[in-house]
């Protein structure tokens, strides 16, 4: 298993949860009994409450922290007064959701989901365009339609300051270690983090939410990584289940989720640029985090989570499986005008596209996202338009009953 799949992280967790009889205790979503403690301590945490400063207040914040911080704390104080498990805390991220959605989308839509058992845990995996919201507006869905929140994969990449890891474990995030260093500690992380979902799924009956593959899918073309596969049959017993019954176990349901616009298709396509003009790109420090804002700020036009079926069975090898989570995902992707504009735009010449190939309504207008690519640097705007197309290119090609793009 080479997968960097599985890195590490210093993380901060009480210290009643190192015990021997708890394995997962520096992976694993705090639990309801820990809530009141990690709160209290984010609520001291100075960086933590002017971070929070700088979201509310923008550039003021850097005038007078130490005379805002206290202001901020009280209101923090009194937005989780009361909160005393996870899923209360949730219930204050939902009320953060509702406001996200109202002024950051054109409108939110769900399919699928009505097939689904809602007592089954699920292990939802999804494409991955977006580092927050992906996990978010699937969570938002599970919760409109009263089946049980998931428990997150985050990697730990992401996870640069403790407050960042406090935060996301109070919301039922576990981590994927990406900072493993040698074969033994790499494969030791890889089958502790299978063995957590396995023991989520099986044994706590909570569902998982774990994209199709490490990273996001910056140029727009979603596959899933076989890695990803072969890191939770880890968890398998192979003396006595075999690699199907495994799978099928597990209860993977494919999801796709599609952006109308994507608040962060600028700074996506700049790295492709770079990638492609130079041969490599070197992400900043608080990269990441500038494209969680972003992508939790900015307008997404209209977004649609479409949930697939359970895997079936007859797979018998992790491409295999991949295989049928791409198929699901491609056929599940709800097109909007988005995708079809940029399409049109890179191939003008290409044939008209099927009658049945068709896109749900959207907000923005032609002449709107040909200003939006316009707006970006000229080398730039053909990988920014790709980030678009290339959810057409998918559905064209599985049609076609060829393989997606690479």
């Amino acid at each position: 298993m080479t997968s960097r799949w599985n890195l590490g992280i210093v993380c901060r967790f009480p210290v009643e949860d190192k015990r021997l009889d708890d394995p997962f205790a520096d992976i694993r979503p705090y639990r309801d009994e820990e809530v009141a403690t990690v709160l209290a301590r984010l609520l001291d945490d100075r960086e933590f409450l002017d971070t929070m400063a700088g979201f509310r207040l923008g550039r003021l914040a850097a005038l007078a922290p130490a005379l805002l911080r206290p202001l901020v704390r009280r209101a923090l104080a009194r937005e989780v007064r009361g909160v005393a498990d996870v899923s209360a805390m949730q219930a204050v991220i939902k009320r953060y959701m509702d406001r996200m959605i109202e002024d950051t989308t054109g409108g939110f839509s769900v399919s699928g989901l009505e097939g689904l058992d809602p007592v089954r845990p699920y292990l939802y995996m999804s494409n991955h365009r977006d580092i927050a919201m992906d996990p978010a507006f699937i969570n938002y869905a599970l919760h409109r339609a009263s089946h049980e929140t998931v428990r997150i994969a985050i990697g730990d990449n992401l996870l640069t300051k403790p407050w960042v890891s406090d935060l996301m474990r109070l919301n039922k995030s576990f981590i994927v270690k990406r900072s493993v260093s040698g074969p033994r500690e790499l494969l030791a992380a890889s089958k502790n983090l299978a063995n957590y979902v396995q023991h989520s799924l099986l044994q706590e009956r909570v569902p998982v939410w774990i994209a199709q593959r490490e990273g996001r899918a910056k140029d727009g073309v979603d596959r899933t990584e076989p890695v990803v596969i072969k890191m939770l049959s880890m968890s398998r017993d192979k003396s006595t289940q075999d690699f199907d019954a495994h799978i099928q176990g597990l209860g993977i349901v494919p999801v796709a989720i599609s952006y109308e616009l994507d608040p962060c298709d600028g700074l996506k396509a700049n790295e492709l640029y770079q990638r492609a003009s130079q041969g490599g790109y070197q992400k900043g420090a608080q990269e990441d985090v500038a494209s969680i804002g972003r992508g939790i700020a900015g307008n997404k036009g209209r977004v649609h989570v479409s949930f697939g079926t359970p895997v079936g069975a007859g797979l018998a090898t992790a491409d295999a499986v991949a295989a049928e989570i791409d198929r699901q995902v491609i056929s599940g992707y709800c097109l909007h005008p988005t995708n079809i504009y940029a399409y049109k735009m890179l191939n003008p010449d290409a044939p008209a596209l099927p009658d049945t190939l068709t896109a749900e309504p959207g907000d923005c207008s032609r002449e709107q996202f040909e200003q939006r690519i316009a707006a970006m640097p000229a080398p730039h705007q053909p990988y920014a338009l790709a980030i678009y197309a290339n959810a057409v290119v998918s559905k064209l090609a599985l049609r076609a009953g060829a393989p997606a793009p690479c």
